[in-house]
């Protein structure tokens, strides 16, 4: 990358931005386009690039960060940027050096991307970088490098980045475009085969990030709440075997802790799995033993790979046989996965399986992993945000009663009050389908009046909105549309909904009588 005069990168005629600016241009305008249809629940899947990634992952390049660096699948943007940066004069580079020579490392010595990763998700960006929730809702690996924010602010500023973020851009629309077929063809099928709505639990997300900056040939996920990422950092081809078993965990996780007090019933069967190589929370949590098995039967039944199924079975996930049993039986009724499940659990037959199990001689091979994977979950579920997945559940089964059942229920357990403004909403919405507008209104208002998180304020105030014009008051109607609008972190749908419903006001009424 050449330097222009005032400092910042220049596209010069050989510069890999420069050769990829007009196509990838037009290309991000489509794909927005194609993403934002394609909705999970009121959220949309999302394949882009992360600004905090490029800030966070650029500010460690400059600083010495070369874990992997000499590996021939490194975007050639990550050395010209190392190069660039290098001939800059950074007054806060030194200190920054220091922090990571001394911080983001392993036990081994090895620098540790995922811990820069997780700060990365877990920060609100420039020009503060403060944290995005609550301080024990923090991830460890995030909080421990707490020292970096001041220092990434001054970086931030004395090396331009919002600046090369802007240049560096094209370049990363040009490797999403070799992710968007495959990724949009293995979500429908996956959606397909298991009979589900994309992402139909209200507010959860699905996130891919393309990293061009971090250590090649890796997935990397995490879950916070109701969002799930991907971070996927330059590889050959795509990683799509990883990326799915990601969004299966999205699409199968809720499912299997809905029935999770079934599965209960089924535990002594870790038992018999005390000598299998696997790691210890899959040897003491059978809930969290049986999601894998069942991923991993999907995934074999999927690729019709009946050797992978055994492959299973000796590392350990030893119901991968009797789901893929089940599987076809499945695939010949009409229910979809997240009712259908409950029919699989109750047909765990515990002495069948363990002698099943017992024959099983096992090992340590891996199971088709090429890509290095690096899965770290969020806090733990609270009791309240545990009802209302089960509450959402039962809501888009229009099931409206035990869905208000749940909602209550969630209110007087111990959650957030997001989590309690949540229920609020869902109190409010089924409210409005049995047309109760009235009591529909204090409901979306209690539901204002509890710390919503952005998604369900912002929603709140579209459905205040649409009660307001259903009662003839247009101009109380443009008020809360504006408050909408107004949310800092609202849905993309809640504000395309809040934009074009507002067009339809009639101007001389927009004001509240």
């Amino acid at each position: 990358m050449a330097l222009s005069n005032n400092g910042i990168l220049a596209l010069s005629g050989i510069s890999i931005l420069k050769r990829f600016l007009p196509p990838a241009s037009a290309f991000a305008a489509v794909l927005c386009l194609l993403f934002s249809s394609r909705t999970f629940g009121a959220e949309a899947l999302q394949l882009d690039a992360n600004e905090n990634l490029f800030y966070v992952l650029a500010a460690i390049n400059a600083a010495g960060f070369d874990d992997g660096i000499k590996l021939p699948d490194n975007s050639p943007l990550r050395m010209q940027l190392r190069e660039y940066l290098a001939q800059q004069s950074i007054a806060s580079l030194p200190e920054l050096k220091r922090f990571v020579q001394t911080n983001g490392r392993k036990k081994s010595g090895v620098q540790d991307l995922a811990q820069y990763i997780s700060y990365a998700l877990s920060v609100t960006g420039p020009p503060d970088f403060a944290w995005r929730t609550r301080d024990v809702e923090i991830p460890p690996d995030a909080k421990a490098l707490a020292g970096l924010t001041p220092l990434l602010i001054d970086f931030y500023r004395q090396a331009n980045l919002e600046e090369l973020w802007r240049r560096a851009r094209p370049v990363y629309d040009k490797e999403i475009e070799k992710y968007h077929t495959p990724v949009l063809g293995m979500t429908t099928k996956v959606d397909g085969y298991l009979r589900v709505p994309s992402g139909g639990y209200l507010g959860r997300r699905f996130q891919i990030f393309i990293d061009l900056l971090g250590t090649p040939q890796q997935v990397q996920t995490r879950n916070y709440g109701d969002d799930a990422f991907v971070i996927v950092t330059p590889s050959a081809e795509p990683k799509m075997f990883d990326i799915r078993h990601a969004y299966l965990h999205f699409e199968l996780d809720p499912i299997m802790i809905k029935y999770g007090m079934d599965l209960q019933q089924k535990r002594s069967l870790l038992d018999v799995v005390q000598l299998a190589p696997l790691e210890d929370n899959y040897k003491n949590d059978f809930v969290l033993l049986s999601n894998e098995s069942l991923i991993k039967a999907v995934e074999c039944r999927m690729d019709k790979n009946r050797a992978g199924i055994q492959q299973a079975m000796r590392q350990g996930y030893v119901l991968t046989e009797f789901f893929s049993e089940q599987l076809p039986v499945f695939e010949q009724q009409q229910q979809g996965m997240r009712f259908y499940a409950e029919e699989m659990i109750n047909a765990i037959d515990l002495k069948h399986e363990t002698a099943r199990i017992s024959a099983v001689k096992f090992d340590s091979g891996q199971l088709q992993r090429k890509a290095q994977q690096v899965a770290v979950a969020g806090p733990e579920l609270s009791a309240a945000a545990k009802t209302l997945e089960e509450a959402e559940t039962l809501y888009s089964a229009k099931s409206l009663d035990k869905s208000r059942d749940l909602f209550l229920k969630s209110l007087e357990q111990k959650g957030s009050a997001e989590e309690h403004a949540q229920a609020w909403y869902g109190l409010a919405r089924i409210s409005a389908l049995q047309n109760q507008p009235d009591a529909a209104v204090k409901l979306f208002e209690k539901t204002l009046g509890a710390s919503p998180d952005p998604f369900t304020k912002a929603w709140s105030y579209v459905y205040l909105a649409r009660l307001s014009k259903a009662a003839n008051d247009p101009g109380r109607a443009a008020k809360y549309y504006q408050e909408a609008l107004a949310v800092p972190g609202a849905s993309d749908r809640a504000l395309e909904a809040a934009r074009k419903e507002s067009q339809n006001i009639p101007r001389n009424q927009e004001k509240p009588k």
